[in-house]
């Protein structure tokens, strides 16, 4: 099959298995979808070039096996899961398609109905084999059976998509399935939780089961009966009996030779050949790659930390000019993490204590009724007093999620009290402190449009932010005459279709029960006017989105220009796993030829927020954005 037919974007991501009889091959195949959308083929395995597209359905389709002694195959797809609203991602079943007609007829027999059809074929075979010659002794039978012939699979494709059965219940998030050689169970790993667990499903019986919880995702083998299937995950191998569902781990030992700097050197090597490999334009910006080889190699024999290695495999990809690249390390982080209280401290105050200027709505302090307002003043944590000049860090030292007593004085009052309060982790407070930074912009955008502009903005390019987005989009503000959509210091993903489809409605007809307008069409897009803010650390799908917007003229970019950053990654580990490192392997060309990556983005209003404005609480970008959209939907009617 020619290499255009497939694309590994992930090593290990490419499928394929050689049919029973050695003549054919299942594999992954992008004939008609491209990489968003498989199919699974059916090819010669004798190169003559022949390709059968199996499922042809415009929905993910892939990881094929065969089974029934190659009469038909079981195959992943998500045609029938619940789906991501925005980004990618689906829940997926298990299906099975026939090749043969009688073995399709046999698998949708009921237990009874099989059962006859055993017997009768049993019965049939006693009588062959009483008028067979039994004069060979079982040696010779044995010699004889070895030296069958396998016989040539034979395919009736003209009608297999007619023929085709979903296996599993419940869409789920799928790890590996295998069905027995009889038909007659499939087991496969599912995640309807948190993490996958061994699911059975009896087709005879329709009943299903967990087998095992929290087996982990990995490859489930047979062996070569089907009595048994052995389960590779969690770093270890498990061992299922199919007719009683018993398990029992596979015991083994292996002794590593741990080798820092012979393992450095070979990270070194593989990132460099993945990026030789793998780099979205093949001339790698025109650097020479194999100089830059010599040139850091150089340095592996005086390296011996993660921290510096990260450092140099960063500084080596850096020559790329290129984004989404670079080394990462993850050492283990500190086992207990500092909590916060969710509260601003004022600077200016010069005594013992920490005295409170402002409390983040929904922090600790704000959940719960208190007496606690700003100028108040912490005087102790759990007992221990906040002395001035001191670190007071210590004292929410792994107290994150849990409750810290804290001693309080008000100078207004000159009341001292203790109160009980749940310290939050460092994460918890930086999103508080987005909702308020969100908060703030909405009120600046309500108060200069004297309400008529609605704002929303883009924290991710994720389905989760989606869903904020499309929340906001077309409820509080489905009724403001125009919006404003904020995509300012997100750092990407993949909506950039989602967002821009949302963006784009155009209204076609309304609906009018006895001249009561109760809505219109599309009910489920943005009809009116619309802007997309930008600024300079808008990075990755956060370029790819507003590039779109504008290309397609849904409606102006305003802001500060956006580097050239949309471009597909794949962040790798290594055998090292705290060592990542990144390959910008999939580019974005636009329908002139031109690439994504590199291209800076010109907003069509160009808008800087000074530093001196910014710290005095104004946005100029945003006010500018408000003076767009008033200009564009005019005066108020």
């Amino acid at each position: 099959m020619d290499g255009k037919y497939e694309y590994s974007y992930s090593d290990g991501d490419q499928w394929y298995q050689w049919s029973p009889d050695s003549k054919w091959i299942l594999t992954n195949y992008i004939g008609i979808g491209g990489w968003n959308n498989k199919d699974v083929a059916l090819v010669n395995a004798s190169g003559n070039g022949e390709i059968h597209n199996l499922t042809e359905s415009g929905y993910s389709d892939g990881n094929a096996k065969w089974v029934l002694d190659g009469k038909a195959m079981i195959w992943e797809s998500d045609r029938a899961g619940f789906r991501s609203h925005g980004s990618w991602g689906a829940e997926a079943d298990i299906y099975i398609m026939f090749f043969d007609l009688d073995a399709y007829d046999r698998f949708r027999m009921s237990k009874e109905e099989l059962a006859l059809l055993e017997d009768s074929e049993k019965k049939d075979k006693e009588k062959s084999e009483e008028k067979a010659d039994h004069k060979k002794d079982k040696k010779d039978s044995k010699k004889e059976d070895d030296k069958k012939e396998v016989k040539p699979l034979v395919f009736d494709l003209e009608n297999s998509r007619d023929r085709v059965i979903r296996l599993t219940v419940n869409s789920s998030r799928l790890g590996d399935a295998v069905l027995t050689p009889k038909g007659d169970k499939l087991y496969y790993q599912a995640a309807f939780e948190s993490g996958y667990d061994l699911w059975e499903h009896d087709l005879k019986e329709n009943k299903t089961k967990i087998v095992m919880k929290k087996v982990g995702g990995g490859a489930l083998l047979p062996d070569k009966k089907g009595e048994n299937l052995f389960l590779c995950s969690q770093g270890g191998i498990k061992k299922v009996t199919v007719s009683s569902g018993e398990t029992k781990p596979v015991e083994f030992e292996a002794f590593f030779d741990y080798q820092p700097y012979g393992e450095r050197e070979y990270i070194f090597d593989h990132v460099w050949q993945q990026v030789e490999d793998k780099f979205y334009v093949k001339d790698l910006h025109g650097v020479d790659w194999k100089g830059y080889h010599e040139a850091y190699a150089r340095f592996l024999p005086y390296i011996n930390n993660n921290y510096d290695f990260q450092e140099m495999l960063s500084e080596m990809l850096g020559e790329l000019n290129g984004s989404h690249t670079g080394a990462r390390y993850y050492s283990n982080g500190p086992i207990l993490s500092t909590a916060t209280l969710g509260v601003f401290y004022d600077e200016t105050y010069d005594g013992d204590g920490l005295k409170i200027k402002e409390i983040l709505a929904k922090g600790p302090f704000a959940v719960k009724k208190t007496d606690v307002t700003p100028g108040c003043i912490i005087e102790k944590i759990d007992g221990k007093p906040i002395v001035k000049g001191q670190d007071y860090f210590p004292l929410l030292e792994g107290k994150a999620g849990r409750k810290v007593l804290l001693a309080i004085y008000n100078p207004a009052t000159g009341k001292r009290f203790d109160i009980t309060i749940k310290a939050i982790s460092m994460g918890e407070q930086s999103n508080l402190l987005y909702k308020r930074w969100v908060e703030r912009c909405r009120n600046i955008v309500d108060k200069l449009s004297e309400g008529r502009i609605g704002y929303v903005h883009v924290k991710g390019m994720d389905s989760q932010s989606f869903r904020e987005v499309y929340s906001e989009v077309l409820g509080r503000c489905r009724n403001k005459e125009a919006i404003i959509v904020d995509t300012r210091h997100n750092g990407g993903g993949w909506l950039h279709d989602d967002l821009a489809t949302l963006l784009s409605g155009k209204e076609y007809q309304r609906f009018v029960p006895r001249g009561q307008y109760i809505g219109s069409d599309p009910f489920n897009k943005w009809l009116k006017p619309s802007c997309v803010l930008v600024c300079e650390d808008n990075y990755s799908n956060a370029h790819g989105f507003p590039w779109v917007y504008k290309e397609l003229k849904i409606g102006k970019l305003i802001g500060a220009p956006v580097p050239g950053t949309m471009t597909a990654v794949w962040w790798e580990n290594q055998i090292d796993p705290s060592i990542v490192f990144g390959i910008p392997q999939v580019g974005c060309m636009d329908m002139r030829g031109q690439y994504a990556e590199n291209h800076q983005l010109s907003p069509d209003i160009e808008v800087y927020n000074t530093p001196e404005k910014a710290l005095a609480g104004e946005d100029q970008q945003l006010e500018a954005a408000v003076q767009e959209m008033l200009k564009t939907i005019g005066e108020k009617k």
